[in-house]
């Protein structure tokens, strides 16, 4: 039974793990194109981290609240205008 109700919790914030995946593979594109340097790939890192705390926080109980779900999209949202500015400033990595 306690089975179930882990894996039924991983499974309801999909949206949220495919964004999470998405937002992991822009930021390895970007360091593999000089795009981010390696302090600016270290800080994108860190903040998908404390997005995946606050994600396994949240499936811990089992059930994962409206408010839950949109405070995860917020975390995202912003993570995601982070890459996008990071990758798009004047800093690039020497080749």
């Amino acid at each position: 039974m306690l089975f179930s109700v882990i894996s039924w919790a991983q499974e309801t914030t999909p949206r949220a793990d495919v964004r999470q995946g998405a937002q992991r593979a822009r930021i390895h594109e970007g360091r593999a194109t000089g795009d981010l340097t390696n302090k600016e790939a270290a800080a994108l890192n860190s903040e998908q981290r404390h997005i995946r705390r606050a994600e396994r926080r949240v499936k811990a109980d089992g059930d994962v609240t409206t408010s839950e779900r949109r405070s995860l999209e917020r975390k995202q949202n912003r993570a995601n205008r982070h890459i996008r500015r990071t990758k798009h400033n004047e800093a690039t990595q020497p080749n």
